[in-house]
């Protein structure tokens, strides 16, 4: 089952826009469907490709990489042959899969981008870690696109709900709310996201198999092990540090705060110690960062503080996994509780979650804002996220406060308004009722974020 994916678009502007002047590097964390996409476009959109997965460390292939990239017509000429594809020029691709095992193929890229004969797309996880390109030069030649696991639109276009989703846009454009029994339906699939999250093969299971959470959970949990072993493949030096924020995610994400505090996580440690741990973390796209902005205005990293920090799993599907254990969600029915919204525990934790995911699927770089009143000795103003590039209206940012109940107080968002009001183009609340204005703050349904 091949699903359908956004940046299939984004593969052929670059087709048809660089014209094999550049060559394409789709970069995603693992098991989120690089590899298949790039074939299927390959497939499609030219006349022959070569796949060279460099995860399999084919030494007959690295070596022709190492002896003849001075004789291109010899390297040509050895890959056809040894994979028995005819090359066409200008209507052949070749795509490095899993690229940074094999580093010297993406320095590679100039000179192969440079002879022009043919297309090159590269597929790699965890691209950006020193260790993987200290010894080359990254190429000029190449363009970087971004992967995520399926968003909300992706997920919904897979189980057949086109149609609601342009309803949703449409109400959503209006400012008006769902009809009823169509907010319900939308709630649902919400809530299936959630659940199964965006992963290609516990998606296609939980199509396959007439949504049965079980296998979804066991495929979720192999990937899990995945990362896992991919944490356990770091140099030394800041491995145990990189396992304990992994570990710890459930349970940061289940405070009230859910920033990080170093010093909880290991006695005497602060935020500079950890600076390769979240560097680590959100390279290889396991994690979503979200920084404190101090001073919240539209350049919102100018002003962003990095010692503060709350770190959100990638994918919530793979969180829901990662927060039980294996009995734990079988014998409670956890999966089933949460459709039927009877799960309060933890529930917080997988929505603000899966916000997040949407968010920084939609393009969205995230920073948070408290502020602390000496007065009341507490903090009377604590804004969940703040975006500021996604609007028409300019040199604007939007507050966005994320509520999983459907009784919430508004005190410390209308403060922040009128804290920064000048500076604020539309506020928003994220919430698992219909959309509703409230004095002047957009409230509305969860499924509705990947609008913004």
């Amino acid at each position: 089952m091949i699903l359908k994916r956004k940046i299939y678009s984004k593969l052929l502007e670059w087709k048809n826009g660089c014209g094999g002047t550049k060559a394409i590097m789709l970069e995603g964390a693992r098991r989120i469907g690089k590899s298949t996409i790039v074939e299927e476009f390959a497939k499609k959109e030219y006349e022959s490709y070569i796949l060279i997965d460099f995860a399999k460390k084919d030494k007959v292939v690295e070596e022709y990489f190492s002896q003849y990239l001075n004789k291109l017509d010899d390297l040509f000429m050895l890959l056809s042959t040894y994979y028995g594809v005819n090359l066409v020029t200008r209507k052949s691709v070749l795509i490095f899969d899993e690229v940074q095992m094999f580093p010297q193929a993406r320095a590679a890229i100039k000179y192969l981008v440079a002879d022009g004969r043919y297309d090159y797309i590269e597929t790699g996880s965890l691209i950006s870690i020193k260790e993987n390109v200290k010894d080359i030069v990254i190429p000029s030649e190449e363009r970087s696109i971004t992967m995520y696991p399926l968003d909300f639109e992706e997920f919904a276009w897979a189980l057949g709900e086109e149609q609601l989703l342009n309803y949703i846009k449409r109400c959503f454009e209006k400012r008006e709310p769902l009809e009823r029994g169509m907010h319900n339906n939308a709630m649902m699939l919400f809530k299936q996201y959630m659940l199964v999250g965006g992963m290609p093969k516990p998606l296609i299971i939980y199509i396959e198999n007439k949504k049965n959470f079980s296998l979804v959970d066991a495929e979720k949990r192999d990937i899990l092990k995945l990362y896992r072993n991919d944490i356990m493949k770091i140099k030394a030096q800041y491995r145990g540090k990189v396992l304990a924020i992994f570990d710890q995610i459930p349970g940061l994400l289940s405070q009230h705060e859910k920033r990080v505090v170093f010093k909880n996580i290991q006695e005497g440690s602060y935020a500079d110690r950890y600076s390769e741990t979240f560097f680590w973390l959100s390279d290889s796209m396991i994690s979503n960062e979200c920084f404190l902005c101090n001073d919240p205005n539209v350049g919102l990293s100018i002003n962003e503080e990095r010692t503060y920090v709350k770190c959100y799993m990638g994918d919530t599907g793979l969180l829901l996994s990662h927060a039980f254990d294996e009995n734990e969600l079988l014998e409670s029915e956890v999966y089933a509780q949460i459709l039927n919204d009877k799960l309060s525990i933890n529930e917080g934790m997988l929505y603000e979650n899966v916000i997040v995911q949407m968010l920084v699927a939609n393009g969205h770089k995230l920073y948070f804002y408290t502020h602390y009143s000496l007065e009341k000795h507490r903090n009377d103003i604590e804004i969940d996220f703040i975006i500021s590039n996604n609007s028409k209206l300019k040199y604007k940012m939007y507050p966005i406060e994320v509520k999983s109940g459907k009784k919430y107080s508004i005190a410390s968002l209308n403060r922040f308004n009128e804290k920064y009001k000048a500076r604020i183009g539309e506020s928003y609340i994220i919430h698992p009722r219909n959309l509703v204005m409230k004095d002047g703050i957009v409230c509305i349904p969860a499924y509705m974020t990947f609008c913004l």
